[in-house]
């Protein structure tokens, strides 16, 4: 503009009212360019358009739960959203014909769940700030307690918790070098049902482990190897379902089951010998062990009809499996520097870690199903010897008041005391000893969901396969063994007193000199280090849940 000003007025320079003239034709020629540009740029955003995804419908939507498009667009008005935002914000929905990607009708998904947690995570972990608004800050940690939450797309509540979590998402990627297009952003947050053999197809011929966390990558591509291996199996037809016996069979026996056992496992290439004779001998025996190792049993050979009914699951419910737990490690948190600790809810196991190295493992008891343990993360920073167990609420109005009123003298023999009433239910509480449910040592981590680890009395339920007994909190088979390594760094805890402190009439607390990070999985399959498959039943039905939403015929 002004090049183009400089020339119009290089002719006009004698009488002043030419001067004056050529001022008035200067500032013409600019306004006019000015507003020229003005329109040429309005003109542009609005013939900038978005194609609307359409295929995507009620019928084969991953989520079955859509906003207006109106909403969209007067949230990016009252929040003053910027320009590129407020595209990657419209391209995002518009691919996803304005489906949720948050919600479903029931809850928040499970995508929804591993963001909060992974910011939580970042934050304290790495002090790495997801750009998460102080209203969302507040209203997360209440949704994800919550196993229903009615999402409604006509609740402004929902809407604009939906909004506000994509406009975070989008601000997260692009800080961590991964400012995706909308087609790549449904890799994380899947909009459509897919055919599962054509999602694994993508899934093996693709790069999608790109942009992930090292440790989440290293883990996606063990698990993808093991997906091309199943996805190869189910294009040959699968496997033969292996009849159930009714009986443990053991090294040595011979049984028409076992010729199809063999065969089974021919197939997935835990048994590589050209043999269907009925005989259980020395070599199946090994490949049965790695079998139930892969599966979480007790390694001892045994044949049992629980086993079979693993083998037994079809193939292609299996690479339903890998795909929802690939799903899963898109949300992968990284591991810090120092100690971690994991806990997979399926696995039934704890992991510590120093500087990734894994330092043991603990089996541990984790919530049933109508108390299901949350996955989430958070910092355990304090142990409790000696505690009292302030029961919940739930639980006494469910379990200990209907107990008081056939047995008045259930309370004593409990070691429990009533501390007080709130709206006509007894605050109980029970006192530290040997019968104290959280047994002799807790540990604190703050989360939302009161959920915490912990001794038990009831040591017997360790020796269990299947281990989810608890009302949501983590029972560890060895907090003797965890109490000493958290504290391996106080001198002024030994062994001695932590002995005393475990078996005091009254609570004692030991914070931590520094908090070690805590992470709460829901992993049903994953492949360990060698590149072997691990698999565990999906005790929640998260696996189900998920399969329904991703697949167009969930086996």
């Amino acid at each position: 503009m002004y090049i183009a000003a400089h020339c119009f007025a290089a002719p006009y320079k004698t009488t002043a009212r030419k001067h004056y003239g050529m001022k008035r034709f200067i500032f013409t020629a600019i306004t006019t360019m000015f507003f020229l540009t003005a329109c040429h740029h309005k003109s542009t955003q609005e013939k900038k358009t978005y194609i609307r995804n359409t295929a995507i419908n009620i019928h084969n939507a991953y989520n079955n739960l859509f906003l207006d498009s109106a909403a969209l667009e007067k949230f990016i008005t009252h929040k003053n959203v910027g320009e590129n935002d407020a595209d990657v914000l419209r391209s995002f929905y518009y691919h996803r014909n304005f489906e949720f990607a948050w919600f479903a009708r029931y809850r928040i998904t499970e995508q929804g769940r591993a963001f909060w947690n992974l910011a939580s995570y970042n934050t304290t972990s790495f002090k790495d700030s997801i750009a998460f608004s102080k209203i969302l800050s507040k209203r997360l940690p209440d949704i994800t307690a919550e196993d229903t939450v009615w999402a409604s797309a006509k609740d402004t509540f929902f809407v604009s918790t939906e909004l506000m979590l994509t406009e975070a998402f989008i601000h997260y990627m692009a800080k961590q070098g991964k400012p995706l297009a909308a087609e790549q952003l449904e890799q994380y947050l899947p909009a459509k049902k897919q055919d599962v053999m054509e999602a694994t197809l993508r899934q093996i011929t693709s790069n999608e482990a790109a942009g992930l966390n090292n440790d989440a990558e290293l883990a996606y591509k063990q698990l993808r190897k093991v997906l091309e291996k199943y996805y190869a199996i189910a294009k040959k037809g699968g496997w033969q379902t292996v009849g159930f016996t009714g009986k443990k069979l053991k090294k040595g026996v011979t049984d028409p089951a076992i010729a199809g056992i063999k065969n089974r496992l021919k197939i997935t290439g835990e048994y590589d010998v050209n043999d269907n004779s009925p005989f259980y001998d020395t070599l199946l025996y090994t490949a049965v062990k790695k079998v139930q190792a892969a599966y979480g049993y007790i390694p001892d050979g045994t044949i049992t009809d629980s086993l079979l009914k693993d083998l037994n699951v079809p193939v292609q419910k299996r690479v339903q499996q890998l795909l929802v737990n690939l799903n899963r490690l898109r949300w992968m948190p990284e591991a810090v520097k120092g100690r971690l600790i994991t806990a997979n809810i399926p696995e039934y196991t704890l992991h510590v870690f120093d500087n990734k190295t894994k330092v043991f493992d603990m089996d541990v008891v984790v919530g049933k199903q109508s108390s299901a343990t949350v996955v989430f993360t958070g910092n355990l920073n304090e142990i409790v010897f000696s505690p009292y167990w302030n029961i919940p609420t739930s639980i006494i109005k469910k379990e200990i008041v209907p107990k008081m009123q056939e047995d008045t003298g259930y309370l004593l023999r409990q070691n429990m005391e009533i501390k007080g009433y709130k709206n006509g239910l007894p605050i109980v509480r029970q006192l530290p000893g040997a019968n104290n449910s959280l047994g002799r040592v807790k540990f604190l981590f703050n989360n939302s969901y009161n959920i915490y680890f912990h001794d038990t009395p009831s040591k017997d339920l360790f020796s269990r396969r299947k281990r989810a007994f608890s009302h949501g909190c983590i029972r560890l088979s060895d907090p003797v063994k965890m109490a000493g390594y958290l504290l391996d760094n106080n001198k002024d805890w030994t062994p001695e007193k932590i002995t005393a402190a475990m078996n005091s009439p009254i609570e004692i607390y030991a914070p931590l000199k520094h908090s070690v990070p805590v992470i709460i999985t829901y992993y049903t399959a994953w492949a360990s280090d060698n590149g072997e498959l691990n698999l565990r039943d999906d005790i929640y039905g998260h696996d189900a849940e998920t399969a329904e939403k991703m697949f167009t015929a969930a086996q």
